[in-house]
């Protein structure tokens, strides 16, 4: 008998009320665990791929209530500016006046602590995920990390002292942190991977960040950055190297896209923890204009996150897509700015809008012929296969070698340009360049497929992602689609896509250097992407 759908909130739930190791331990038996991130995979039915869904409602719709619009100027020294919601989805919140005091973050609201969100879905504890009841629970907030209290509480906690409430000096003591906060609550765990970092946060953060501000992006204005700029992002959880990997494309990428930010890391979460941790006439509180904070913990306990493609980024996403917050374009300001900034030609940059406009008149530009190239000069198909051959998990090296010989012939015959990308050999600029072209990305899984953030939406932007057979991770199948792009997951000789997709698993051999691909059945899907056939 296959046991009902579970949701990661039920699962929650069950853990903190079991009774008995021993029910713990048979109830962890229902679910699986994502290798990477350590948090339980809740399936929708077990032994049955998770289940797709194109539009999904946010978990959370603010009361009216707390849509009032706030003066542009706060004042924080002689009144509580109450605490609203902008927007929520499971591990993302954006608030406007939050507080923070000895480390427990503050809502400031007249309105009762039931009328926001359950504080497992906005926060958690911070610490490093692992596969165990005890850390679970471990993560699992309290009111030390939130608490909600009431304008006369906030007066009474750092209001004017006695001493000074007759004053005309008198003031709060309260400090205004001015400008817009990303706090990213995440262990650096998962921030120091190019992946992790760029295509799951920060593209979560960015869908909510755009999505909330109602950002509409046209092709013809896709280079410019009209959300409100982000003046500062905190990581309490890690230090100066643990938000940087190894490459270096996280740094890059933040300050491309964001030349004036600030960052602060625990060092500095930990000055604003001592600045706060005084009580009585020496209590003081930090007063955040607006803050988006985002939790992983948080996230996966979110339906879609937590039971079906388990990407933070997908709450942010989804939550953003279905108030219709989020166009075809959202994601090229990032994009475009990143590019621009490695010296990349605008011209190669607005592919996606060229080519859509020759998609509206019916017109496929990567298959013209010559008479036909008058109103729409004809695109030119690159393919881009990323070499894992020198580092852990990649394919038998007889079938690369074939493979590699085929992508050759398919190339040579049609045409087309052939890249094959050793990340490691190549500057970023140079790695940038490639992709910026890319028309079709294929690899094994792992790390280099991240570039596909940099591809250009098309009606053909393909990314192929070879597996050992019967392994499977949502990780740039769920990306690539989040961009626009077709995702193939590849077994050897048969491959999955969208919306039918396998079942998340890790086999014996996923991480090895032994992957199978028969060369002739990734050249027939590229074949059949530019001719149209498979859309």
């Amino acid at each position: 008998m296959i046991p009902r759908s579970r949701t990661m909130r039920d699962a929650i739930l069950v853990l903190v009320g079991a009774l008995s190791m021993h029910v713990v331990t048979s109830f962890f038996g229902m679910f699986q665990t994502d290798m990477y991130s350590g948090d339980i995979i809740v399936h929708t039915e077990v032994g049955q791929p998770p289940q797709q869904h194109e539009d999904i409602p946010t978990q959370y719709t603010p009361p009216k209530k707390h849509e009032t619009v706030l003066k542009t100027a706060v004042d924080i020294t002689h009144e509580f500016p109450e605490t609203y919601l902008d927007a929520h989805a499971p591990g993302w919140t954006v608030f406007r006046n939050l507080y923070m005091a000895n480390g427990t973050l503050y809502v400031v609201s007249s309105h009762p602590a039931s009328s926001f969100p359950d504080i497992q879905y906005i926060t958690s504890t911070g610490l490093s995920a692992e596969n165990t009841p005890e850390n679970i629970a471990a993560r699992l907030p309290t009111a030390k990390d939130m608490s909600f209290i009431t304008p006369e509480q906030a007066r009474r906690r750092w209001g004017p002292t006695r001493s000074q409430a007759k004053s005309p000096d008198a003031r709060n003591r309260a400090f205004n942190v001015k400008g817009n906060t990303i706090i990213f609550n995440d262990p650096d765990q998962f921030l120091n991977h190019y992946y992790h970092f760029c295509a799951e946060l920060w593209l979560g953060a960015w869908a909510m960040w755009q999505g909330v501000h109602n950002i509409e992006v046209p092709p013809s204005s896709a280079s410019e950055m009209t959300a409100p700029a982000v003046d500062r992002i905190i990581f309490p959880h890690t230090d100066l190297q643990g938000w940087r990997d190894r490459p270096g494309f996280n740094s890059y990428f933040l300050r491309a896209v964001f030349p004036s930010i600030t960052v602060e890391v625990d060092m500095d979460w930990r000055d604003r923890v001592d600045a706060t941790s005084a009580g009585g006439e020496h209590a003081r509180v930090w007063h955040f204009d607006k803050v988006m904070l985002t939790d992983r913990s948080a996230a996966f306990k979110g339906s879609i996150c937590g039971a079906q493609v388990h990407r933070t980024a997908a709450e942010a996403f989804y939550a953003m897509r279905q108030i219709n917050r989020l166009s075809k374009w959202w994601w090229e300001p990032v994009r475009r700015g990143i590019l621009t900034f490695a010296g990349v030609e605008q011209k190669i940059q607005e592919i996606g809008t060229r080519v859509e406009e020759a998609e509206k008149e019916k017109v496929n530009p990567y298959t013209l012929a010559a008479e036909e190239e008058s109103k729409f000069p004809r695109e030119k198909v690159v393919i881009t296969y990323v070499d894992r051959q020198g580092v852990r998990r990649h394919l038998i090296d007889e079938d690369h070698e074939y493979l590699v010989r085929e992508l050759k012939a398919l190339c040579d015959a049609n045409g087309y340009e052939l890249n094959l990308m050793r990340g490691e050999t190549l500057s970023k600029e140079e790695q940038l360049a490639i992709v910026s072209r890319t028309t079709i990305l294929l690899g094994v899984h792992g790390n280099g497929l991240t570039h596909l953030i940099m591809m250009s939406p098309t009606p053909i932007s393909t990314v192929i992602e070879l597996f050992f057979p019967g392994g499977f991770a949502h990780d740039y199948e769920w990306t690539a689609r989040a961009l626009g792009h077709k995702h193939f997951a590849v077994w050897n000789d048969t491959y999955h896509t969208h919306p039918t997709l396998p079942w998340v698993a890790y086999p014996e051999g996923f991480q090895g250097t032994q992957i199978p691909v028969y060369a002739p059945t990734v050249t027939q899907i590229i074949q059949d992407r530019i001719a149209g056939k498979l859309r």
